[in-house]
């Protein structure tokens, strides 16, 4: 399965639109007005179905993911040089990316293929691609990969 999203160009605060390969909003992300990132993610028919919130007052960043109103896990920014590292804890998966951070697998505890996420250059606001393998785990790795992103804005 294949989602698109691309960040809103004009929006106060993050917001994003999510579409599948057919060019149909398949999930709405809004940011809210909040200490730290706040991202709500909605389906198409505007159901809030995940929270991605930033936990403050930490030496680096850390994420929590929410879906619904259950606390599904934690992203948390680990001190290195060279690459992004992140400490995770989240259905057990490990994230390896490049040194840009741009692009990155998400692996499972078996090292299996989760999804792949790769960023578009040359757009005017960030524009993703996520390749996932099994459909059912789209919410989760959209969730994910929003961490991710509001960590990157988070540490800029």
């Amino acid at each position: 399965m294949r989602l698109l999203f691309k960040q809103r160009i004009f929006s106060w605060f993050d917001s994003y639109d999510v579409y599948n390969e057919a060019g149909s909003t398949v999930y709405t992300v809004q940011g809210k007005l909040a200490w730290g990132h706040k991202l709500v993610v909605s389906d198409a028919g505007g159901r809030e179905l995940a929270t991605v919130r930033e936990k403050l007052f930490r030496f680096l960043p850390q994420f929590e993911i929410w879906l619904g109103d259950q606390l599904a896990g934690t992203i948390r920014r680990e001190l290195s040089f060279f690459r992004p590292r992140y400490e995770i804890d989240f259905r057990g998966w490990e994230v390896e990316g490049n040194w840009l951070g741009w692009d990155y697998t998400i692996r499972d505890a078996q090292e299996q293929l989760v999804a792949t996420v790769s960023k578009e250059l040359l757009h005017w606001t960030d524009t993703y691609v996520l390749d996932i393998v099994d459909p059912r785990d789209a919410l989760c790795v959209l969730a994910f990969v929003l961490a991710i992103d509001a960590e990157k804005c988070s540490n800029s």
